[in-house]
């Protein structure tokens, strides 16, 4: 599946496309205020996508609340350690709006609720190492492996490349010189976040607490970089990446429904935050 295109609007960051068919506002410039909320739209409805999508700061959602934007998740902290984040959605398709399994989402959240934060002198990081450069066509084998489809293209070693060089640090377990569990931590310095997420994990190497290990060395490395708040957007169905961020100390923010294509269908997302200590 052809993954969907990231392109810029004004001098705001936006991906859209039929594989998540959404237009998605990644990066806000403020100064792009109010006009790019109906370029948005017009984006939208040019192509005919069944859902906007928009990731803006507290201070700024009443633009979007105005062109009948809803929040569906929210995270305390997120713009500059100031104000929340919002991601808001317009949904041009109704049936959009409607999460496939209500039931299947409620349980896994009602799993993770119950689940105790594990101690982070608990948590064994070793054997997870940042990656490099020279790793890109290792660590693309592995999402190719482990993701039939995913939202953007890193079962390609050059936009991994790409991506280690713009903003994104990979880090991963390494067992008998190979790869075998990856995760990246999407910075955002201007924003001072990060997006915890890409986790995958060979299918013979799951159930050993990956995951846990490559959140915890990752959220370690975020306190120098001066990052205020890590987030995730996982799989709302998903029972085991929820219990991960829940065992680790996060919050649950919201439910974004029918949000994103992986594994070849869309499915709903939950957003989890956590305030990252100064170091």
């Amino acid at each position: 599946m052809q993954p969907d295109a990231v392109i810029n609007l004004g001098n705001s960051v936006v991906q859209h496309g039929p594989a998540n068919d959404r237009v998605y506002l990644l990066k806000l410039d403020t100064d792009d205020l109010p006009e790019i909320v109906d370029e948005v739209y017009e984006l939208g409805r040019e192509h005919g996508y069944s859902k906007l999508f928009a990731k803006v700061p507290a201070g700024e959602a009443a633009h979007f609340a105005a062109r009948g934007f809803i929040d569906e998740a929210r995270v305390p902290g997120m713009y500059k350690g100031k104000c929340a984040g919002y991601f808001m959605s317009k949904y041009l398709d109704q049936n959009r709006a409607v999460p496939k399994d209500i039931g299947r989402i409620t349980r896994v959240l009602d799993c993770a609720d119950r689940k105790s934060p594990t101690p982070k002198d608990e948590i064994d990081t070793h054997g997870v190492v940042r990656l490099k450069q020279e790793n890109a066509g290792e660590l693309a084998a592995l999402y190719d492996a482990v993701f039939e489809s995913y939202p953007f293209p890193i079962q390609d070693p050059a936009y991994i490349r790409q991506a280690m060089r713009d903003h994104v640090i990979f880090f991963g377990i390494v067992e008998d010189g190979r790869i075998v569990a990856a995760a990246s931590a999407e910075l955002d310095k201007s924003w001072r976040c990060a997006e915890m997420t890409d986790f995958a994990t060979l299918p013979d190497h799951r159930g050993r607490g990956g995951a846990g290990k490559l959140l915890a060395r990752m959220e370690k490395s975020m306190q120098p970089l001066n990052i205020r708040t890590a987030y995730t957007i996982a799989r709302a169905e998903s029972f085991g990446m929820n219990i991960v961020f829940a065992r680790a100390g996060y919050s649950f923010g919201g439910t974004l429904h029918n949000n994103t294509q992986i594994g070849g269908k869309l499915e709903s997302m939950n957003v989890w935050h956590k305030e990252i200590p100064a170091s």
